[in-house]
Formats: C-alpha cells, structure tokens, sequence
C-alpha cells in the first residue's frame, strides 16, 4: 500500500495559485535551458522513500485543508552549497484535486497513510470542471464537496 507526504503549501491562495505558479516554475526552467520538472526542496530526507515511490503523492495542505495531490516521481537527496543535506522531491506536474480535509498548521512534512488520504474528486464521479472556483471553494468550505 503506498504511503504519501502531506505538506502545507506556503503563498497559494487556491489549487489555481498552485497549479499557476507550477506552470510558471516549468515555462521559466525551460527557457532558461534546463530540464523542466516540477520539484520540491526539502532539508529532510524521507526515512520510507521506497513507500513513497510505490505509488505516493505529495499532499497540498492549502488554506486549512488538504485540497490537491501531486505524484511521486522521484526523491533525490543532495547536499547544497553550503554543505547541507537537502532532498528534491520530484513531483508529476499535474495537480489532482481532492476532496477536501482539515488540517491544522504544522512543520515540514508528515507521513500520511493512504487510508486516511482524502479521495480524488475525479473518483467521486461527480463533473465539479464546470462550477466555477469560488462556488467550488465555498461548496468545499461547507464539507459538501
């Protein structure tokens, strides 16, 4: 069973803050001739780094509530400049959306079991693409969604 990460998402006001600033990140990395991937420094390096490649995401904590999840592509620790350990957590650059889960603020990063990860909205069968994002957010805000 795969394991994931949850992580508060500093600076995005909504999912459509973050999927814009990883489009932004990408559009930049590719003209400026590197390889383009979507990625996340991290100081700690996960312990369970084979359960997470196993099928994990990175689970987006945004306004108060886990709102969207990222894929695992790979964890490459390194050491930076000033000689310390720091791990990339490279990340599929699509943002799925999920139902949404409270969380209260927090530290770093936490394992997160997939039972207890909140279902994709996508799997819930209900078309939420045609609602706008503020009637979205509130419906959610409301724990309808």
């Amino acid at each position: 069973m795969a394991l994931h990460l949850l992580k508060l998402c500093v600076g995005a006001e909504s999912v459509e803050d973050q999927r814009l600033s990883v489009e932004r990140r990408l559009a930049m990395m590719t003209a400026a001739g590197q390889a383009s991937e979507q990625f996340h420094t991290t100081r700690m390096v996960p312990k369970r780094m084979a359960e997470l490649l196993d099928g994990g995401s990175l689970y987006w904590v945004i306004k108060g509530n886990i709102q969207a999840r990222q894929r695992f592509l790979d964890i490459r620790p390194f050491v930076d400049v000033d000689g310390i350990s720091r791990c990339k957590l490279v990340l599929e650059p699509v943002l799925h959306e999920t139902s949404w889960a409270p969380r209260r603020p927090f530290q770093g990063w936490r394992y997160l079991a997939a039972e207890d990860a909140p279902p994709d909205l996508a799997a819930s069968g209900a078309d939420f693409d045609d609602l706008p994002a503020d009637l979205r957010r509130e419906l959610a805000g409301l724990g309808l969604l």
